[in-house]
């Protein structure tokens, strides 16, 4: 069923804004989360190098030190940190930082059981529980981003250590739940999408067996969290075993139909059954993928490709229940999304994925990380207003500043494993055809044997030239937003084949492709659906969101109003580097200081500054907005 694939992380070398970004995760954040790690950046206590340390002593009859500290899930920041970390070496080698990998390896490797399980928190307080808690435990979440994580580090560096580690626990639990027969599926979906990359890494087809069974057996014993609870007397957080919607087992997944519950467990859980459908062709589950798709783009998800609406179970509400000053929108989740888009994408060739793909992490991937690289947001709010966002009990997880880090730390080297890959998702490839999904600057080598150079300023020029070094079939995403686009083949105008959104065309060696995509910011409106934005708009430019701070405008965007025709351009000024601002012009309402009065507000002129929301949040507490009221 897949129409093309994802590349290997060694096929693009990143330049321009995308290389910008790898660069600073890899000098930055990289070092950085390795010394939170090992306890030795002066941040929150992680533990997680001394957790595995002391499950290795546990398991060799030794003093287990200070035990395991941190949440049930601390192993998989580990992971997630290795994942990162090889795709940086793979983009560039790093004796150095395979060193430090290698280390962290051997401390995962000496953890593990004989029979191959692997998680430091059951080994460290107590062996007997081990799978007993599938609702809570989060013994396959960990697992699964180790087996991310080691298919990674093995493509990057050929190394099978990790991979072995993984490849074992992996038997383990295929022992368990397959030849045993023993009841049950992962409580927070990963080790689905994760089976799939191991099983990809290394050939064994237990891993896609595995992988199939996971997916087939949910929700088809929609009580088997309750009834694993009643057999056990213990508790990690007190969840509640009949909260079908929350953890997506109200029926079996083919026959699902709303994204439902806490939105990272939904699309990590979409993902793995995205890729297992275009891998066995189960056009029965690329369907029910694809209503789940249309359930969160079409009445779910955030204009930011934020998602997961509410704050009480980090979670999907009902339809259009979009609220800006409220919103989770958890980093996580728009990684997930674009996880899942990307697999849909392999499916089916069509720019409505690749444009919610690249809505995603070009608005809520990137805010998640401050551009210091040194603080994160777990929570992506739409608006921010100090003495309220943070403080409010009804908004207080809307932070107006990112923490450097915390105790739930899985976004921080989430963002940082997304950027580093970023070439998967903005390039594919078929047999016969190289797929351009996202403008990344760089070059590309696809295994059909086109070579591409994309040059290109994007997202703040709307500019993309592509050479081919060698040519061939080559397909050219036309992004939805882009009203007015221009394609020339070697300085001439042409009119290619489109299908899906994509223009195909047909390269010779040393071909020019130049694309003039609508550079003029635009209004955007929500559906009157939607309570929370009724009389509203917000502005965007390309694939950016733009969003108004007070820093930029008098310390007040609480009183902007946006004329009903827009007219806005590019500052000047730059704002950070050289990432331009919006100067719009618009209204400032004045009203009398009391709570309440009858006196009409008066409406004056005044030219505002927006700036991409994902550098909001970068200059001090200041009020932030997204969407403001329109006045016609």
């Amino acid at each position: 069923m897949k129409a093309q694939r994802q590349l290997s992380i060694r096929q693009y070398k990143a330049s321009g804004f995308i290389g910008e970004q790898q660069e600073l995760v890899r000098t930055t954040v990289i070092p950085y989360q390795y010394d939170v790690l090992r306890d030795r950046a002066g941040t929150e206590k992680s533990h997680v190098f001394d957790n595995f340390k002391n499950a290795a002593a546990a398991l060799s009859g030794e003093d287990t030190g200070d035990g395991f500290y941190g949440m049930v899930f601390q192993d998989s920041d580990a992971a997630k940190w290795l994942e990162a970390a090889a795709f940086s070496i793979a983009v560039k080698p790093d004796r150095e930082l395979e060193k430090e990998a290698d280390e962290l390896i051997s401390l995962i490797a000496a953890a593990q059981d004989r029979d191959g399980y692997i998680n430091t928190y059951f080994t460290i307080k107590d062996r007997d529980k081990r799978w007993t808690n599938l609702l809570e435990g989060h013994e396959m979440y960990c697992s699964g981003h180790l087996f991310e994580a080691g298919a990674a580090y093995y493509e990057a560096t050929g190394k099978r250590e990790l991979l072995d580690v993984c490849l074992k626990n992996a038997e383990h639990i295929y022992d368990r739940f397959v030849t045993q027969g023993k009841a049950g599926y992962p409580g927070h979906p990963e080790i689905e999408l994760a089976l799939l990359k191991l099983y990809r890494a290394s050939g064994d087809e237990r891993c896609l067996e595995l992988a199939k069974h996971f997916i087939d057996v949910r929700g088809v014993d929609k009580d088997f969290y309750k009834k694993e609870k009643q057999a056990r007397d213990w508790t990690v957080w007190g969840n509640n075993a009949d909260d079908h919607d929350y953890q997506q087992n109200g029926s079996p997944v083919r026959l699902q139909k709303d994204a439902t519950g806490h939105a990272v467990r939904a699309v990590y859980l979409y993902t793995g059954m995205a890729d297992m459908a275009g891998e066995s062709d189960d056009e029965e589950l690329y369907n029910a993928c694809r209503k789940l798709w249309e359930s969160i783009t079409e009445r779910r998800m955030y204009v930011t490709g934020g998602i997961g609406s509410t704050v009480h179970g980090e979670a999907f509400s009902v339809d259009y229940d979009l609220p800006s000053d409220t919103a989770y929108a958890e980093t996580c989740a728009s990684c997930g999304l674009m996880f899942f888009a990307s697999r849909m994408l392999e499916i089916k060739p069509s720019a409505e994925y690749a444009d919610v793909m690249e809505q995603a992490f070009y608005n809520t991937v990137l805010a998640g990380m401050a551009r210091d690289g040194k603080s994160f947001f777990y929570v992506n709010p739409l608006e921010c207003i100090p003495g309220i966002s943070g403080v409010s009990p009804t908004h207080r997880h809307d932070l107006t500043q990112r923490p450097g880090w915390y105790a739930c730390a899985c976004c921080p080297p989430n963002v940082a494993r997304t950027i580093m890959s970023l070439g998967q998702y903005a390039y594919g490839e078929s047999d016969d055809t190289a797929f351009c999904h996202m403008y990344a600057a760089g070059e590309t080598s696809f295994k059909n044997g086109v070579q591409l150079v994309c040059e290109t300023a994007y997202p703040f020029d709307m500019n993309v030239t592509y050479r081919s070094k060698k040519g061939g079939k080559t397909a050219v995403r036309l992004p939805g937003w882009s009203e007015n686009t221009v394609i020339t083949l070697n300085g001439k105008e042409i009119e290619p084949e489109i299908k899906n959104g994509y223009a195909y065309l047909t390269l010779a060696d040393n071909d020019e492709v130049k694309l003039k995509l609508d550079d003029k910011p635009r209004m955007i409106f929500a559906s009157g659906r939607v309570p929370e934005l009724t009389g509203k708009a917000c502005i965007c430019r390309g694939p950016l969101v733009y969003c108004f701070e007070g820093v930029d405008n008098d310390g007040d965007v609480l009183s902007l109003r946006l004329k009903s025709e827009l007219k806005a351009e590019l500052t000047k000024v730059q704002v950070f580097d050289d990432i331009p601002a919006l100067s719009v012009e618009a209204l400032r309402s004045q009203g009398k200081g009391s709570l309440y009065f009858r006196e009409r507000p008066k409406l004056t002129e005044m030219t505002a500054k927006a700036i991409p929301y994902f550098c909001c949040a970068n200059r001090g507490e200041t009020q932030m907005r997204i969407w403001l009221p329109i006045v016609y």
